[in-house]
């Protein structure tokens, strides 16, 4: 025990007893107790006394299990009365005693002293002297002691106190209950109000067996929301204490055991009880937490009364200073710097329902997945079409409502991240795809909590882990409570009703379909639309919320940089400034909701219009911010001005894509601006290809003979220095050399790559198109590049005609030009200029007879009227010669004057 004492005597006299101390750890009879001493770095020894000379009844016992015939046990009259005088007065007191006896079977025999020394009240004296103990039968007294017990005793009988008194004492006699029938039904009863108990036997830290008053209840109790270190029973029968059990057991049994408590009776689980017990010296629960001696435990945490979040708390108290079981503990985010545990970043992207991407404050990019819960997914075996691709936001019940509840509730926000824990990367298995390692943490805005708002609507559910498992959100009881919720509420995943059901028509790329709903767009001005998916700066995927279905949109009015392509066995690199033209565009728009005006649509079924977000045009914008340039479709747009007025804008600060903008002197262009009498001055050119859109490519007379030099000098060049076949990788807009189909080769510039064996080049000097594979390509030497001879062919457009749209009527009009011009020096004059390519008038160099006013009379075109004052002679002429041709109905008038109402049909305007 924790001390002892010798008491002096005499060297002849008889042995006195050693005076030992200790505390009184439990009372389990009116004349047995268990006394420990002081612990030293564990739980410290006991032995149990039983008191010497007397006797009192004994207390009820249980039939043991293993024998089926055996019945219970009542309690002898008066017996717990004894016990319970003895439990009040001595639990976890101080008390001394003396062994005066010990029995081969190792029981000891003694006095009781309450205090420190033999001075304080004699426990045998005080049980006989109350008629709670009789002296052992055939004792006599032949000592002080046994005298003051027989006194005692006959003290009792005349004040005829406890079992002197009349009667049989049937009334001290409980009637225990061992079993409750109907334990939910028992729990609810007491609708959670404490329950007076006496806690009658300690398991381990978190079970113990409680005596509920006054009915006599003997159950075990559990406490809610914990569970302590235990001791496992080996096959031998014997029992093995897990680390800290031992200690864990004696910490609630110094604070607990036979002590009077209330206990708050939360719920059950099969014949045991789960509760709270309370003491006037704090809750046991949080203090086996924040000591270091349990954990938290999921299924039970829900119940505790008292807020689960205390017991977390607890919980990380003591896992912050590593106290016992925690001894060894390592946080999730521990090697994680502050500023990376919590931080404030912007939503850029919603990806399905249970991960969002956010711009931090360094501008960098990062993923981060909600912390602790599951998005909706497929239940049960697949009952997709195999022929059918899924679409997971749109085929999974409920992924499409998930995602369109966190895309309105954060994109574009400012959210508070707290980092949970890093979840490593893990390899593929047979049944499992691999995962890149993942960042989960909880997401606020404005005091919500993302995922529990989430899961409370039954968009999401609980992961539920392995009890040891620390890698869970901060807020995990608030997610078990919020899904529990929307269980009982029957929301969401959790709904008897049926499934909602997207159909959502997917017409990118489908030309038909695409051709079919071009006119209802374009009928419907202003349209509503979500941004999907950015593919550059310029292309988009849209949703039309009204329409249900999704396209691909391409901004009007601009020429935006082109991105990176993978093509087969060949990447093909983006253009200057692409990808931030991309970045700005997915910034401002993806996920947002805008709107569009859908204008046309190309030959791939792709839809072209003008895209606003908060009132501004995006097309206006990437203007603006010198991240494209206006396209010449954008002169008939309602929008042209402002788009011209934010590419001055740009010009003038020569950033990204005007970064080598150089202004052109303004008296270049000034007299072809005020001029007002029209300027005749013929050059002679050789016209060297003629496109299908009567476009036309000429080489200059007067440098002839430079090309010629330097075509003779490259191919010299090439054949003593042959280019190695295959070595050279196209990209577009690159200049390089290329093998016509007569052998020779000639400068070109790659306008577009298909795959290694189509590559689409121009011939920079002749002006013809040709597709070749990249065999018949090479470098250009610099020795002949354009800096050393700009590039020969120079494109133009007959002036004051119209362009037959009719397929074949052009046609027409291409292959008379061709028979007439093509190989063939004429003389040419520029008329007026446009933002495709120079307008001008074209002679024959012998006749001088004008090639556009031919093509009129013949009735292969029609004329374009302008209104300028220089060229009003030249327009008379043109107009005589059709209204000649419409006369002789030759060609285009074969059927008379079509323009006042088949105009449109033919494919023709006025």
């Amino acid at each position: 025990m924790a001390s002892s004492a010798q008491s002096g005597g005499t060297s002849g006299g008889p042995a006195v007893p050693t005076v030992q101390r200790g505390i009184v750890k439990m009372v389990l009879s009116g004349c047995a107790i268990i006394v420990r001493g002081q612990p030293r770095g564990g739980p410290p020894p006991e032995r149990q006394i039983n008191l010497s000379n007397i006797r009192a009844g004994n207390l009820a016992r249980r039939a043991a299990a293993t024998q089926p015939d055996a019945k219970d046990t009542p309690d002898e009259p008066w017996a717990f009365p004894a016990r319970e005088v003895l439990r009040k007065k001595l639990i976890g007191k101080e008390v001394c005693f003396t062994i005066e006896n010990k029995t081969p079977q190792g029981r000891e025999y003694g006095m009781i002293y309450l205090g420190k020394d033999t001075n304080g009240e004699n426990i045998a004296e005080s049980l006989v002297a109350e008629g709670l103990a009789t002296r052992r039968e055939g004792m006599r007294a032949n000592n002080p002691e046994q005298n003051r017990l027989s006194e005692c005793e006959e003290q009792a009988k005349a004040a005829k106190k406890g079992m002197w008194s009349e009667g049989n004492g049937s009334h001290t006699i409980r009637d225990l209950k061992y079993t409750i029938e109907n334990p939910r039904h028992f729990v609810d009863s007491h609708h959670q109000k404490p329950v007076n108990a006496i806690i009658e036997h300690v398991r381990d830290g978190s079970v113990v067996r409680a005596l509920l008053l006054p009915d006599y209840y003997l159950v075990t109790v559990m406490l809610s929301g914990i569970k302590c270190p235990t001791f496992r029973r080996e096959a031998d029968g014997s029992e093995t204490p897990e680390p800290f059990a031992a200690e864990a057991k004696f910490f609630t049994e110094s604070r607990l055991l036979q002590r009077d408590v209330q206990i708050i009776l939360e719920s059950c689980h099969n014949q045991n009880i789960l509760g709270t017990i309370l003491h006037p010296n704090g809750n046991i629960t949080e203090l086996l937490l924040k000591e270091g001696f349990a954990r938290c435990v999921d299924w039970s945490i829900a119940v505790y009364t008292r807020g689960a979040e205390k017991l977390r708390a607890a919980e990380r108290f003591a896992k912050e200073r590593r106290l016992r079981i925690w001894r060894d503990y390592v946080a999730p985010t521990a090697n994680l710097d502050q500023k990376d545990k919590q931080f404030v970043a912007k939503v850029m992207q919603v990806l399905n329902a249970d991960a969002i991407v956010v711009k931090l404050n360094s501008g960098d990019y990062k993923t981060i997945h909600l912390s602790s819960i599951r998005p909706p997914r497929l239940e049960g075996e697949n009952t997709q079409d195999k022929n059918k691709k899924l679409r997971p936001l749109y085929d999974i019940p409920y992924m499409f409502e998930a995602r369109e509840f966190l895309r309105k509730k954060l994109i574009g926000k400012k959210v508070n991240v707290t980092v949970d824990y890093i979840r490593p990367a893990s390899p593929a298995t047979e049944t499992v795809p691999a995962f890149s390692e993942r960042t989960c943490a909880t997401v606020t805005i404005g005091g919500i909590n993302i995922a529990e708002a989430l899961v409370s609507k039954g968009l999401a559910t609980v992961i539920r882990y392995r009890q040891d498992d620390d890698q869970r959100s901060s807020h995990y009881d608030e997610l078990l409570a919020a899904e529990a919720r929307a269980i009982k509420n029957g929301k969401g995943l959790h709904s008897k009703k049926e499934v909602p059901i997207h159909r959502v028509a997917d017409i990118s790329g489908d030309t038909q379909k695409a051709k079919q709903f071009l006119p209802f767009l374009q009928r419907a001005g202003r349209s509503e639309a979500v941004v999907e998916y950015v593919f550059s700066g310029s292309r988009l995927k849209l949703y039309l919320p009204k329409e249900t279905c999704l396209i691909t949109f391409l901004l009007a009015g601009i020429e935006c940089p082109r991105g990176a392509r993978n093509l087969p066995g060949l990447v093909q690199e983006g253009e200057p400034f692409s990808e931030e033209a991309t970045l700005f565009t997915k910034e401002l728009v993806l996920q947002r909701e805008v709107e569009v005006e859908v204008e046309s649509m190309d030959k791939a079924g792709n839809f072209i219009g003008w895209l606003h977000i908060d009132g501004a045009n995006l097309s206006v914008l990437l203007v603006e911010h010198s991240l494209s340039k206006v396209h010449f479709t954008a002169e008939r747009s309602s929008y042209y001005k402002s788009l011209l007025s934010a590419e001055e804008a740009a010009k003038q600060k020569k950033e990204k894509v005007w970064a080598h903008y150089e202004e052109q002197p303004v008296e270049e262009v000034a007299p072809v601006l005020e001029e007002k009498e029209r300027s005749a001055s013929y050059k002679p050119v050789f016209v060297t290809e003629i496109t299908d859109d009567l476009h036309f490519y000429v080489q200059d007379v007067e440098t002839g003979t430079q090309l010629e030099k330097l075509m003779e000098n490259m191919r010299n060049d090439i054949a003593s220095h042959p280019p190695v076949e295959g070595s050279y990788a196209p990209r577009r807009g690159e200049f390089c050399i290329a093998k016509f189909v007569d052998g020779e080769w000639y400068r070109a510039r790659v306008e577009k790559v298909e795959s290694p064996a189509r590559v689409h080049v121009f011939y920079i000097d002749y002006g013809n198109r040709e597709i070749l594979p990249s065999t018949r390509l090479g470098t250009l030497p610099p020795a002949f590049s354009t800096r050393v001879l700009p590039a020969q062919a120079t494109e133009y457009a007959f002036a004051f005609i119209q362009v037959p749209q009719d397929e074949d009527a052009r046609t027409d009009a291409v292959d008379s030009v061709v028979r007439d011009i093509q190989n063939t020096q004429c003389l040419l004059n520029v008329e007026h200029l446009s933002a495709g390519c120079p307008h001008v008038t074209l002679q024959f160099a012998d006749s001088k007879g004008d090639v556009g006013l031919g093509l009129v009379k013949e009735g292969l075109v029609m004329v374009e009227v302008r209104k300028e004052k220089q060229f009003q002679k030249v327009i008379t002429e043109y107009l005589n010669a059709q209204e000649s041709a419409k006369s002789a109905r030759l060609n285009l008038w074969r059927y008379g004057d079509f323009r006042a109402d088949d105009a449109d049909e033919f494919g023709y305007s006025r």
